[in-house]
């Protein structure tokens, strides 16, 4: 069983400034309501690891599987029987950049997981993009 879903969202902001909010793992919260804390260990790189505290508590470890800096990160969260890859993506636009977020969820029970996680993603898009765009 899986679950696919896919986001993007433009903004004035240029690949850098999201960038900058994607690699600042202790910012996530302050953009992702489903994201209470983050806690990495290392620098924000391909193979670092960390913990990700969920709205009400949730626990989950990833791992950061690709890392593109200023263009694309994918992350690895494994809770239970279930892997959530979330695929992060910005390309420079004329006017700033477009933004796309793809959540791809493996396992017993991601169908009925996916749209509780994706869920959140246009809130998250849409507050990062406006973070982005006050730091720019």
């Amino acid at each position: 069983m899986s679950f696919e879903y896919e986001g993007t969202v433009t903004t004035s902001a240029s690949p850098k400034d999201v960038w900058h909010l994607w690699s600042d793992v202790g910012s996530w919260h302050c953009w992702d309501p489903s994201v209470q804390q983050v806690c990495m260990e290392g620098h924000f790189a391909e193979g670092a690891a960390g913990t990700m505290t969920l709205t009400g508590g949730v626990e989950a470890p990833f791992v950061l599987e690709i890392v593109e800096p200023c263009s694309r990160f994918l992350d690895r969260v494994t809770m239970g029987d279930l892997v959530f890859h979330i695929d992060h993506e910005v390309k420079a636009t004329d006017s700033g950049s477009e933004v796309t977020v793809r959540t791809h969820i493996s396992g017993p029970g991601a169908v009925d997981m996916g749209p509780m996680v994706a869920g959140d993603t246009p809130q998250a898009l849409e507050a990062l993009v406006r973070m982005a765009e006050q730091n720019s």
